[in-house]
């Protein structure tokens, strides 16, 4: 078994415990196994994004529309980092940032969901770094998050938890996950 911090999980309310335990349980996710797809609707149903998700889960089907979509993902990822103001000396984060984004977006392409979501892991940080500066790197950044928006702490919440998924697990259960940012960040 990997762990998770469970120390983050007792900042989530308990109307939505249930379902983000369900995603990452604390105690962590057996050796190999990511977390089941069904939990991961579940979890894109309370961030707000459900019928996006399910539109997106069924693009595989699609190659094309996943295209779509990643376009979709790649322009507002842009527009996010382009219109965040930042002090003079944290510019290179924007640039280092959008220097990370086709490499992530061709791993999706490939179905190496592994290092796609290793590497979103890194984005997300990034990102949360220029949305919320030195806040983010702190300990109660989640609780902080859930105080101005509770759907967007539940979204960081979830990003902090992707390094949970550092050892290899299901492509299916993998792509499920990762799927869930890419369609909140594409609806943000």
């Amino acid at each position: 078994m990997y762990s998770c911090p469970p120390c983050v999980n007792k900042a989530i309310p308990e109307e939505y415990r249930k379902i983000a335990e369900e995603l990452f349980p604390p105690g962590g996710l057996p050796e190999g196994r990511g977390p089941k797809p069904e939990n991961a609707l579940a979890f894109a149903d309370v961030l707000g994004i459900g019928a996006d998700y399910r539109t997106l889960l069924n693009a595989k089907k699609s190659k094309g529309d996943l295209r779509v979509f990643l376009e979709h993902f790649r322009n507002n990822l842009d527009l996010l980092i382009q219109k965040t103001w930042v002090e003079k000396a944290d510019e290179g984060h924007k640039e280092k940032l959008q220097d990370r984004v086709p490499g992530f977006i061709a791993n999706i392409e490939r179905g190496d969901y592994q290092k796609a979501l290793k590497e979103f892991g890194v984005i997300l940080e990034e990102l949360a770094y220029l949305f919320f500066g030195a806040q983010s790197r702190k300990e109660d950044f989640t609780e902080y998050t859930m105080r101005i928006d509770m759907q967007m702490g539940l979204f960081w919440w979830y990003g902090g938890q992707l390094n949970c998924l550092a050892k290899p697990a299901d492509a299916e259960s993998l792509r499920a996950v990762l799927l869930i940012g890419l369609c909140y960040l594409t609806n943000f």
